[in-house]
């Protein structure tokens, strides 16, 4: 049988290409096992790569110094051997290198590597990056990679530099909202940083639709509170407007009874005067009404159906209009109930300061004092709206004792 030193130039030229493209194949299978640290798979492409790498060079000696004595021993022996057991290796080598190529391909299929992760998390739709503290880049996927560009306009290589960039949190990026979000982990006893940058567009626009929604409650809210307010001013405005009609009415048929009246009935006369004075009684109810002094009675009445005894410091001004006469008197009602619904108070002190261009009342009572900031809610907030309607103003100080301040503009 021919050996293949025998054969032809051109066939010896194929195997030799041959063989150079086995030795390709293996180092680069060798160099997938390295980096997967397949440490068995390299070994096994590093023993295939010698022997291709032994069968070229025995191809170069035979092209370059056959016939010479240049020709080592063992290249002559190899050389001598039948043209088949050559093609029958190097199909053997062949088939071991493709296979040994394609399990190491089809291992990041397979099991769970480093390229399979950076695979995954290059296809995830949020960005993702991790760093070292002083800065150094370990990781960082193809979408943090995009944002970083179109944000700081350069490549991602130093995260606390891209940190400081996205430091607001949240940032608008060619039309979407980006949320940064970075925290610190340990990891093998070292600090690392990381960052997710998540698409948060749809919940963005959401959540502004329900500020705007909540907007529009809020002054929804207030007008209602407004509207309920007038409508006790508006109740008692047309009763006394009622009343005065009545009373007018009934004056104007005494009138005429005393003037058609017999004046030798006495029975008749005492019926009338009768009436007469009944209608100064309610003339004399109604400018008690309109009288500019101050009340106490509905709160001292309040105070003592609650169990909660108030102490007056001082007497309120005359020189106060019916309006802040009205909202002293809410103010003072509202504090007493608080003072028996939170703080379970048992005694109430109303004190007045008097200035220029302001009377200050302090309502304080004995209860236990709030955890938290207090919040105008409910009554709190009708009056505050009733004091600002008026250039008055409501707040609270909750130092040795809780004290509710109501200061009052003087005309």
């Amino acid at each position: 049988m021919i050996s293949f030193c025998a054969i032809s130039d051109i066939f010896r030229a194929l195997s030799a290409l041959w063989v150079l493209i086995l030795i390709l194949v293996n180092i680069g299978s060798a160099a997938i096992a390295a980096i997967r640290k397949r440490f068995m798979f390299m070994a096994a492409a590093l023993l295939l790569f010698c022997l291709c790498f032994f069968l070229w060079q025995v191809m170069f000696d035979l092209s370059l110094f056959f016939g010479t004595d240049k020709v080592s021993r063992i290249s002559l022996i190899t050389g001598g051997l039948p043209w088949v057991c050559w093609v029958a290796a190097l199909v053997a080598l062949s088939a071991a290198s493709v296979l040994l190529l394609c399990l190491n391909i089809r291992y990041d299929k397979a099991f769970i590597t480093t390229g399979a992760i950076k695979n995954y998390l290059d296809k995830v739709p949020c960005g993702i990056c991790c760093w070292r503290e002083s800065g150094r880049v370990l990781f960082s996927n193809i979408c943090m990679n995009r944002l970083c560009g179109e944000i700081t306009g350069s490549r991602l290589l130093n995260g606390n530099q891209f940190r400081d960039a996205v430091s607001d949190g949240i940032l608008n990026v060619n039309g979407k909202m980006w949320r940064f979000a970075c925290r610190v982990t340990e990891m093998d006893g070292e600090t690392l940083y990381e960052m997710i940058a998540s698409d948060i567009t749809a919940e963005y626009a959401k959540t502004e639709a329900l500020k705007r929604d909540k907007a529009e409650l809020d002054r929804l809210n207030r007008e209602l509170s407004e509207y309920y307010l007038s409508i006790d001013e508006s109740v008692r405005r047309q009763e006394i407007l009622q009343a005065k009609m009545n009373i007018h009415d009934e004056m104007n048929r005494l009138m005429l009874s005393t003037v058609a009246a017999d004046k030798n009935d006495t029975g008749a006369l005492d019926n009338i005067f009768s009436l007469w004075e009944q209608n100064a009684l309610l003339l004399c109810m109604e400018a008690e009404k309109k009288t500019d002094r101050f009340r106490t009675e509905p709160i001292d009445s309040l105070a003592e159906a609650l169990g909660v005894r108030v102490i007056w410091r001082d007497s309120l001004p005359d020189w106060l209009p019916d309006k802040q006469k009205e909202l002293l008197s809410f103010t003072a009602q509202e504090a007493i109930v608080n003072s028996v619904k939170h703080a379970e108070a048992k005694k109430v002190e109303i004190a007045f300061e008097t200035s220029d261009s302001r009377l200050i009342c302090r309502i304080t009572n004995d209860g236990a004092l709030p955890s938290g900031k207090v919040s105008f809610e409910g009554g709190l907030a009708n009056i505050k709206m009733l004091a600002e309607k008026q250039g008055a103003s409501v707040r609270v100080e909750a130092g040795d004792a809780f004290t509710l301040i109501l200061s009052l503009p003087r005309d």
